[in-house]
């Protein structure tokens, strides 16, 4: 594999290497640690990756913070990260799943605490679970990688989403646990990213101003700006509109309503204000999100 060719590891390279147990360009599962196509030199996740070790060790890095793993290690490695020097020992075995943001936005849309795992694998890409856990999990995959192997069912991706679920919000409990047990002090900046989350979750519908944040959190829009980045490597307004276009193709394939509907439900002036800022940050109309 000839990592200077790859910008970023997407779902679309991993199928040039492991050419099976996906669902188009949206999930992929992976049984073989050595197929996981992460690289040797620096490159940016164009998707999210969640492993978990079964045997052997694992070495990389999460922009340029080195980390091992271990059996029975999860790892996390969001989009937008930079990952390298990725090396495992001949035992090494592992399964993973590479899925895309939005899809993992959309999944996570109805499991309560969306930012724990996010928050808590910025801070923390690798942790140990429980015996009981890793079966929990390993079942999960099978019956996953089952579902995805079924072409003939007319159902297949909706089933597939409703397990991945189930297996991130396991993911999220035993984050919540592993949080609990090794609490430390964070940074400010890590203080202000997790306070923000907060609140954007909260109030995202009503407000989009980076200024009304700043003002609850009592800090300049500078000084926000700047902790979340350093955080996140993102910008407060990509923030909220991660949260603002996941809960529009949230209304739009979930529900009866209008688009005026959802224009007014989320704050906009008006359907011609609503239509232009999903087709900015979706690529397309919403009643042609809607009809796709």
């Amino acid at each position: 594999m000839n990592n200077k060719k790859i910008e970023e590891i997407t779902i679309p390279y991993a199928k040039t290497v492991y050419g099976y147990n996906f669902i188009g360009d949206e999930i992929l599962l992976c049984d073989d640690f050595s197929k996981v196509p992460l690289p040797s030199e620096p490159r940016r996740m164009g998707c999210t990756l969640l492993a978990l070790c079964l045997s052997g060790k694992a070495q990389y890095t999460v922009n340029t913070k080195v980390h091992m793993v271990q059996p029975n290690d999860v790892i996390i490695i969001t989009a937008g990260q930079v990952i390298g020097d990725y090396m495992l020992s001949p035992d090494c075995q592992g399964i993973a799943i590479m899925i895309t943001e939005q899809s993992l936005r959309e999944i996570m849309a109805g499991i309560k605490e969306l930012s724990a795992l996010f928050l808590f694998s910025r801070f923390h890409p690798v942790y140990n679970l429980q015996p009981n856990e890793v079966e929990d999990i390993k079942e999960y995959f099978s019956l996953i990688r089952r579902k995805i192997d079924e072409p003939e069912n007319v159902f297949r991706r909706d089933i597939v989403r409703l397990l991945m679920s189930a297996l991130i919000g396991d993911f999220c409990n035993a984050a919540t646990r592993e949080q609990k047990m090794n609490e430390k002090k964070k940074s400010r900046a890590e203080v202000i990213f997790a306070d923000f989350i907060r609140l954007v979750e909260t109030n995202f519908r009503e407000e989009r101003r980076v200024s009304w944040y700043s003002q609850q959190m009592n800090i300049t829009s500078k000084y926000l700006s700047e902790s979340v980045k350093q955080v996140s490597h993102r910008t407060p307004n990509e923030w909220i509109d991660n949260y603002v276009t996941l809960e529009m193709r949230v209304l739009l394939k979930n529900s009866n309503l209008s688009i005026k509907e959802i224009a007014s439900k989320l704050n906009f002036p008006n359907q011609s204000f609503l239509g232009k800022y999903f087709k900015d940050h979706v690529g397309m109309s919403p009643s042609d999100y809607r009809k796709r």
